[in-house]
């Protein structure tokens, strides 16, 4: 589904990612950790195609075609999706009239009609039980005065409805208490199909016991310097990540 061959990027001259390799097939998990400044953010900035970085070196293929010409909504057409570490709020906008248009967008970017308005709220109320999610939200402008994990649950609710082949939770844990935190895990765990792939951004290896990856890759320095299964995670947890360098 996706591959990185040998992707140098950075930003303002400055060489960020320093030749990633990285193979993600369909129904996989994967978790990126590593120190802060390691390159975990810029390089999900840079899949979902964030223009503040340049890409140096390497391709990026999605379903082994190349999307580095691709702006970001193009790429979200295609069914890569982003997560925010921190979502932004856009006051007079509704969660669920942000979230038709997004919707009707993709279809338009596909060829197909408007989604008949019937059938957007059967799925808007359908995403919104699998994610214990009080519908009030979703008349409320966008993230407007919302708490952290509410937020981030938002953030689920949007890649529910927009059902991507890839998603990318970045720091999604950021700033949730347990509660919050496993009911998001157990959303995105609801959402895994055979068919899409997920790829998990995160410091700490307590996500990974409710979303567990089947593989995962630490990032030091712009390289990834060992890959392994979850037991990693836990090893990492126990070490910090000084015995990599």
């Amino acid at each position: 589904m996706l591959s990185i061959k040998n992707l140098h990027a950075g930003i303002a001259d400055k060489e960020i990612l320093r030749g990633i390799d990285l193979e993600i097939k369909p129904g996989e998990v994967h978790a990126i950790m590593g120190p802060n400044g390691s390159g975990k953010s810029t390089l999900s900035s840079v899949i979902a195609g964030n223009e503040t970085y340049e890409v140096l070196k390497g391709d990026i293929l999605l379903d082994d075609e190349s999307i580095l010409d691709l702006a970001p909504e193009e790429r979200a057409h295609k069914g890569i999706f982003m997560s925010f570490q921190y979502p932004i709020e856009i006051p007079g906008v509704t969660t669920t009239n942000f979230i038709k248009t997004a919707i009707n967008s993709k279809r338009k970017a596909q060829g197909l009609e408007d989604l008949p308005a019937k059938d957007m709220l059967k799925m808007i109320r359908e995403k919104a039980e699998l994610l214990e999610m009080d519908r009030k939200f979703l008349s409320r402008s966008l993230n407007e005065g919302f708490s952290g994990g509410e937020k981030k649950r938002n953030e689920i609710f949007q890649m529910a409805m927009l059902e991507p082949k890839l998603a990318i939770l970045d720091e999604t844990d950021s700033g949730l208490d347990i509660d919050a935190l496993k009911i998001v895990a157990n959303g995105v765990n609801k959402l895994k199909t055979k068919d899409n792939a997920v790829i998990v951004i995160t410091h700490y290896q307590r996500l990974l016991n409710y979303i567990v990856p089947d593989f995962v890759h630490v990032l030091h320095n712009g390289k990834i310097v060992k890959s392994g299964g979850k037991e990693l995670a836990h090893e990492l947890e126990e070490k910090g990540y000084d015995w990599l360098k």
